[in-house]
């Protein structure tokens, strides 16, 4: 079924983005700083990649006991989710470097955790960067069948129970991700505003040859090197993966399923009646920004509104920027969604999902 495509009256209100985006311009020239990866940056690529295939190491060496090994996996999956979060996501938005030869090659981190960065570039970059938050547009809404994140989407009765379901789902998305997902946005139509997209031969290739690389060392290394059964193997697969998956999804629902932001619709014309800057204002939120540890390890993810706003800016540069965001949409009067701290992030996206799952609950736009 085709999908009629979404438009923003970007001939309304210009004056925010054009505001903001000489604002921060200007930080970077006054500071005379790269937009890019600085060295805190590679040194924290270096710390996820040593975590996790570190960890991997230690495991498939055969010298720790099967409780140790356990312990392992717990490490990888946090691994594998920072990775996601400071290394792979920068580097295939183009932001880590420059270079894009660079960012080609640490986009491929991605792969190597068992997705695939050319699907997610679709996903993500193109159609959820671009439809935040729209019903029937923005792929990130659409978890699963039980999960209802948008207050447009056809309610079920199973949606009484979502703010239980919900954690469980997102800890399976890494899993779901490594052998469902990719497979079947590959064979997608519509996906996204692309109808029968024709993808290129090499991203052909590096579907099955990374997914066959991922199955290798995850699956038939350890079976056939390490002195354990199949369910030793399955316990430690699903620890690694249940982790990495609970962190991503928690992490990436905070940022716009939250009681703040808005869910527009588009108009009889198919028009989303603000200018698109202004939409991901009220779409997204941020959260915990004094927290530094979270901001290191999650990528500068709690910082969701300068990267919408921002996608080619390296996340080491978020928190600076933010300060400038948050002063510009002060003086034009625009939301500027956030919560204090990640404890009360979650809260709200817990308070979100049982709103959304209660038949009497009215959505107001207001």
């Amino acid at each position: 079924m085709s999908v009629q495509k979404v438009t923003f009256d970007n001939r309304t209100d210009k004056e925010f983005s054009q505001t903001v985006k000489q604002r921060v311009a200007a930080y970077f020239d006054k500071n005379n700083l790269s937009r890019h990866a600085n060295a805190t940056m590679v040194l924290k690529t270096l710390t996820l990649l040593t975590l996790y295939f570190g960890s991997y190491a230690l495991i498939i060496s055969g010298q720790f006991s099967l409780e140790v090994m356990w312990l392992f996996t717990f490490a990888m999956g946090i691994g594998m989710a920072g990775i996601g979060f400071s290394i792979a996501h920068d580097a295939l938005h183009g932001a880590y470097s420059s270079n894009k030869n660079i960012n080609y090659m640490l986009g491929l981190t991605f792969d190597l955790m068992g997705a695939n960065g050319y699907i997610w570039k679709i996903t993500h970059n193109i159609i959820h960067h671009t439809y935040t938050n729209i019903h029937g547009h923005d792929e990130d809404l659409e978890v699963a069948e039980f999960i209802r994140l948008s207050p447009h989407s056809e309610y079920k009765f199973i949606h009484r129970l979502q703010h239980i379901l919900a954690f469980f789902a997102y800890s399976f998305a890494t899993f779901f991700w490594v052998f469902v997902k990719d497979y079947w946005y590959f064979f997608k139509s519509p996906l996204g505003p692309y109808e029968n997209k024709n993808h290129p031969l090499k991203e052909w290739v590096t579907l099955i040859v990374t997914k066959i690389i991922y199955y290798g060392y995850t699956i038939a290394l350890p079976l056939l090197l390490l002195d354990i059964s199949w369910y030793h193997w399955l316990i430690g697969f699903m620890t690694l993966h249940l982790t990495a998956g609970f962190i991503l999804g928690i992490i990436f629902q905070l940022a716009h399923v939250v009681e703040e932001t808005m869910h527009p619709e588009p108009n009889e014309d198919n028009v989303i009646e603000n200018h698109w800057a202004i939409h991901e204002m009220i779409t997204t939120n941020n959260f915990a920004r004094d927290n530094k540890l979270l901001s290191w390890y999650i990528g500068g993810l709690n910082f969701q509104i300068e990267h919408h706003l921002f996608p080619k800016v390296c996340s080491v540069h978020y928190p600076e920027i933010s300060l400038i965001v948050e002063k510009t949409a002060n003086e034009f009067d625009i939301p500027y969604n956030h919560h204090e701290t990640f404890r009360e992030a979650v809260a709200s996206h817990y308070r979100t999902l049982k709103n959304f799952g209660d038949p009497d609950f009215k959505w107001n736009p207001e």
